[in-house]
């Protein structure tokens, strides 16, 4: 359990309020997962600031170290930035944690966090106290932080493929589209992650699940980052946790925005719009598409359960990867995690368990006669389509780590 964070979260972040209080900004069965599974021992009681810096596991950087591991924060070591600050490439010494020169030893991600005052340090806080003692294959590895004077920084594993968001989105030779096969794999990733957290010795809620906050490591494996915004679970026969809405606008749960309850079942339906965006290859939100367009959910929900129709969802750079079998089990499994009350969602172990089934239908076969006809009818003529080659094929692609999306709901 992690109640001992509770004071850290209450309203971090709170860049933007309504007066209704919540703020919108534009921009138990055994599974394979129950193997990774591995937390230190965690007090549930309520800690001091000082005692979630002693308890970690992870390193304490002086700010003049991580200065040289980056070269004094120069541009050409930014790797992203975003609402937080920015993140910086840097090198140290593999066993010794020391800074090294450019290219010696490993590399790291440093996040610096703008000196934004008390909430900017309730999330890197909140950060430390859950990366410091979860440690998991599908969480980004947290190395140390900084805290010195005004400094606030956090030093992460190096993610060379950058975050999911960059290779769903963003075009050009860098970011050829997930073949199908590297999706599902993305999926299956996150969602043992997600369902580590929700586990009975963990019950951590994410909070904040969207495609800029997983990031893929040099073999496609995907990685949560961010617990900023994470909070632990109810407890005892509590239903769920109250809170201020926080989170990225389009990917929260519609029974947490209306009433605050926090649960789960909130992650499953983030979950669920981060499927639907792997699957259609469009953004949660996106006001340049058609009226009617804009909102993912809402636009592609009729389709997801038609078998004839939901090649109208389907990303169409993805032809001839999947089965139909595949697409079909796909569709049915976000639309699951999508449904309206969040008590008839599956549990992230079900999802788990489905999109392991998905890896195991043989994808990327030709394509019956039939199968064709319902392609034709759903795309039109398939001469149109762009040839792209998939990023299986490209594994020495230079890629960028994420880059955030501004959208976000804020206590």
């Amino acid at each position: 359990m992690f109640n001992s964070i509770c004071f850290v979260l209450s309203g971090a972040n709170s860049k933007i309020s309504s007066k209704s209080g919540n703020g919108l900004s534009s921009s138990s069965s055994s599974n394979s997962n129950s193997s990774y599974a591995s937390s230190s021992s965690v007090p549930i009681t309520p800690r001091s600031e000082g005692e979630i810096l002693q308890s970690t596991n992870v390193k304490s950087f002086s700010f003049s170290e991580l200065k040289s591991a980056t070269r004094n924060f120069r541009p050409d070591s930014v790797l992203g930035e975003g609402g937080f600050g920015s993140v910086f490439k840097g090198w140290i010494n593999e066993k010794t944690l020391e800074a090294t020169k450019p290219g010696a030893g490993i590399v790291i991600a440093v996040k610096r966090l703008n000196q934004d005052g008390f909430q900017g340090h309730r999330e890197w806080l909140a950060e430390v106290n859950y990366l410091g003692q979860l440690h998991h294959p599908n969480l980004v590895k947290l190395i140390g932080y900084c805290l010195e004077d005004e400094h606030r920084l956090l030093v992460y594993e190096f993610m060379p493929r950058g975050s999911l968001e960059n290779h769903l989105f963003r075009r050009g030779s860098y970011f050829q589209p997930l073949s199908w096969n590297l999706r599902m794999k993305v999926a299956l990733g996150a969602a043992r992650g997600l369902a580590f957290l929700h586990s009975a010795e963990t019950k951590v809620i994410y909070r904040d699940f969207k495609t800029s906050n997983v990031l893929l490591d040099s073999n496609y494996s995907a990685k949560l980052s961010d617990f900023g915004l994470a909070k632990d679970g109810p407890t005892g026969d509590k239903s769920h946790v109250s809170t201020r809405v926080m989170g990225t606008y389009g990917y929260a749960a519609p029974e947490y925005l209306a009433t605050g309850h926090l649960t789960t079942k909130s992650d499953v339906y983030s979950f669920g719009v981060v499927l639907l965006e792997m699957l259609s290859g469009r953004r949660a939100i996106d006001k340049n598409r058609p009226t009617g367009e804009h909102n993912l959910v809402e636009w592609a929900r009729p389709y997801l359960t038609n078998k004839r129709k939901i090649f109208r969802v389907l990303d169409s750079r993805l032809e001839g990867q999947y089965s139909i079998e595949g697409a079909q089990k796909a569709a049915s499994l976000a639309f699951q995690c999508l449904l309206t009350e969040g008590r008839l969602r599956p549990s992230m172990e079900e999802v788990v368990s489905v999109l392991e089934q998905l890896l195991e239908i043989k994808n990327g076969g030709k394509k019956n006669q039939v199968e064709q006809k319902i392609h034709a009818q759903s795309f039109g003529s398939g001469s149109q389509r762009p040839r792209m080659r998939s990023l299986e094929d490209s594994a020495s692609a230079k890629v960028a780590y994420p880059r955030p999306l501004a959208s976000t709901l804020f206590e």
